[in-house]
């Protein structure tokens, strides 16, 4: 697919926005989850809050045993329940004897399913969303074989190990990569080499184990490392591009104009005007245009950043083009849940991959750990409900498997203690697991304050 990105403050309010909607979903789903099962076997739940209220809530009402509230600081949410260790660090409630309401009275088996219950909704919310998405949307993807002009290496680092545009990707580790759409995950996560071909000659790329790490440092805020090569045909302008802002609109370009040449430089493909437009900042060029088969002159000016702002066509017409084809494949709506499990499996099994990636110090990902900032420059920076659910179902299962994992503070904590008391037959004892929460909850805040330095600072370089 190709897009095109056009930051500003603006933009970033959108995705703001979209990442503030995408994480109250989702942890209000996430704490449903531990709310419903509580409810299910008789444990009082004291609070229900979206984000957190130390001090103070911006809305709180109180229905029946339960306070339902919106806290100030956004960092997630939570359930209190009666008789149980977690966040609020309630100790004076751990001191009288067990009720029949509380947590800790209820068998080990109950308050396993209760621990579990908010990864397991993180997990069924993934799942019915991208079959949702299916369903609506269906699939599109682009067969690797199908690129006629091989791709555009968009990225500098992809240069130096040596990739060049116009390379015919062939295999990644000695495994053909299918589709287009899989090639940078394909590449990020653990590739030793890439099998090219170039100018009909077979190459062998090797790819250093640190690429991810060199990626992070070479340029933070780069979106894509390849494009689909394509002819250097311009695409259609409309509001969303701004255009009067735009050099190439404002100097007459129009939609299937084919540019030949910038200046006395050739043109072939839409990667070759990036190139030399760089050189060309703050200057007028002239560009040879075909329009309708008629050779025209036009001038134009760069701006600061080396562009004149020439929009891509779409993918049906780089299609009829035959720069690439698009596999299409709609989705009944029963057709689409199986295929939404399929697609949930597959993000997840991705996702471990790098997370195994950041465990590795050989790899250097950990310098590409984030915050909030960096999850909410996965959203576009328009709004497209599209995209918009895809990453909100793939933040669901980020969700999941970190809630997952066996840290004290987090649901995985609780789990590892509950499958302990269940294996042995012991409850581990109330105040060490008061010091466990304490020391979960510190680590989970010190790796929350590299995450959102390291986007801010660069920490971890």
């Amino acid at each position: 697919m190709l897009y095109i990105l056009a930051i500003n403050w603006s933009g970033v309010g959108v995705q703001a926005a979209q990442l503030i909607l995408a994480l109250s979903i989702l942890v209000l789903l996430h704490e449903f989850g531990h709310y419903i099962t509580a409810r299910w076997f008789g444990c009082r739940v004291e609070k229900f809050y979206l984000f957190f209220d130390p001090w103070f809530s911006l809305f709180k009402k109180k229905v029946g045993d339960t306070e339902y509230g919106v806290g100030w600081l956004p960092l997630g949410g939570y359930v209190k329940i009666s008789g149980m260790i977690d966040e609020s660090m309630d100790k004076e409630q751990m001191k009288q004897p067990p009720k029949a309401y509380e947590f800790r009275s209820k068998p080990a088996w109950q308050r396993l399913i209760i621990m579990l219950a908010g990864i397991i909704m993180n997990i069924l919310v993934a799942f019915i969303i991208y079959a949702m998405i299916l369903f609506v949307w269906g699939e599109k993807k682009t067969p690797m074989s199908s690129l006629q002009n091989g791709v555009a290496v968009t990225d500098s680092l992809m240069s130096e190990i040596g990739l060049r545009s116009g390379d015919k990707i062939l295999a990644v580790n000695g495994e053909p990569v299918p589709y287009f759409e899989d090639l940078a995950a394909k590449i990020l996560i653990g590739s030793e080499t890439i099998d090219i071909e170039r100018a009909g000659q077979h190459m062998t790329i090797q790819v250093p184990v640190n690429l991810i790490g060199k990626l992070v440092e070479s340029r933070r805020k780069k979106a894509f490392m390849f494009m689909e090569r394509v002819p250097s045909y311009v695409g259609e302008y409309n509001k969303a591009y701004k255009m009067d802002t735009l050099g190439g609109y404002k100097a007459g370009l129009r939609k299937m104009d084919l540019i030949t040449a910038i200046d006395s430089t050739p043109i072939q493909f839409y990667d070759e005007m990036s190139t030399v437009l760089k050189n060309k900042k703050n200057q007028a060029v002239t560009l040879s245009v075909l329009r309708n088969g008629n050779a025209q002159l036009i001038k134009a000016n760069v701006d600061a950043d080396g562009r004149i702002g020439i929009p891509f066509l779409t993918d049906e017409e780089y299609e009829a083009l035959g720069a690439y084809k698009i596999e299409k494949r709609e989705y009944s709506f029963f057709a689409s849940f199986p295929a939404g499990v399929r697609k949930s499996v597959e993000k997840l099994k991705a996702y471990i991959d790098q997370f195994a990636l950041i465990l590795n110090p050989k790899t250097e990902a950990y310098k590409g750990v984030g915050g909030f900032k960096a999850m909410g420059s996965i959203f576009p920076t328009f709004w497209s409900w599209e995209a918009f659910w895809n990453i909100t179902a793939f933040l669901s299962i980020i969700l999941a498997f970190m809630n997952l994992l066996p840290i004290p503070a987090l649901d995985g904590g609780h789990v590892m203690f509950t499958l302990y008391e269940m294996v042995s037959g012991r409850k581990p004892n109330e105040k060490f697991l008061e010091y466990a929460q304490m020391v979960g909850m510190i680590l989970l805040l010190g790796l929350m304050l590299y995450a959102n330095g390291n986007d801010w600072f660069g920490w971890g370089k």
